[in-house]
């Protein structure tokens, strides 16, 4: 088995930063009640769960096998990310939370980007 380089490591360990901040952030709203909307924030937690679980079972198993498939579709965190903040859409009123995953997501994906799609002189 091939030794997991550094570049790699620290992208899936950003990405699954990403995918458990979702994945708690669901766990939160589908259990705590709250008085507005409530099965409608239950349902966008349950749908949080499973979007967190998927992103961060795609980064420990394909992502860190160095799959490309799973390198493109975990594309989805910085663009849901990026959208949610121009888009001024919850959860929370400051956006700091969604600055940091943009930046942690961006960075999980850009620094093992060469493992990924090597060069001519490392595919010989």
């Amino acid at each position: 088995m091939q030794r997991e380089k550094l570049s790699v490591r620290l992208g899936w360990i950003c990405l699954v930063v990403v995918g458990v901040g979702i994945l708690a952030f669901g766990l939160i709203v589908a259990t705590v009640p709250t008085s507005d909307n409530q099965p409608l924030m239950r349902t966008v937690g349950v749908a949080s769960i499973g979007f967190g679980l998927f992103g961060v079972l795609i980064t420990v198993i394909p992502f860190r096998g160095r799959d490309r498939w799973a390198w493109f579709t975990l594309w989805f965190y910085p663009a849901f990310w990026v959208t949610h903040l121009v888009g001024r859409l919850p959860p929370g009123k400051d956006h700091v939370h969604q600055v940091v995953f943009i930046v942690l997501s961006l960075a999980g994906l850009l620094l093992p980007v060469r493992q990924f799609f090597p060069g001519r002189s490392q595919q010989e």
